[in-house]
């Protein structure tokens, strides 16, 4: 990984920590030619908020991105014990 990669995904994760999603629960991973990212995300706005901000700041970099929105509400059945 060059040092130009490591300071954009470190200043992503600045961005992504302190910006309008406040998320902290993101995997953030280099590879020798790709950076992932992963974790679950509250809503599908929140998600589109961070792939944006994803494609903002790695720019020109391969990205995989693995964002999984979780299911909110009440349950849909009651649980069985």
């Amino acid at each position: 990984m060059s040092e130009d990669t490591a300071y954009r995904i470190e200043r992503l994760r600045e961005r992504l920590a302190q910006g309008e999603t406040a998320e902290l629960g993101l995997r953030i991973e280099a590879h020798a030619d790709a950076v992932s990212v992963s974790g679950t995300l509250a809503d599908a706005g929140c998600r589109d908020t961070v792939r944006r901000i994803v494609a903002e700041e790695l720019d020109g970099l391969t990205v995989h991105l693995d964002l999984v929105v979780a299911a909110p509400g009440p349950p849909v059945r009651a649980e069985e014990l």
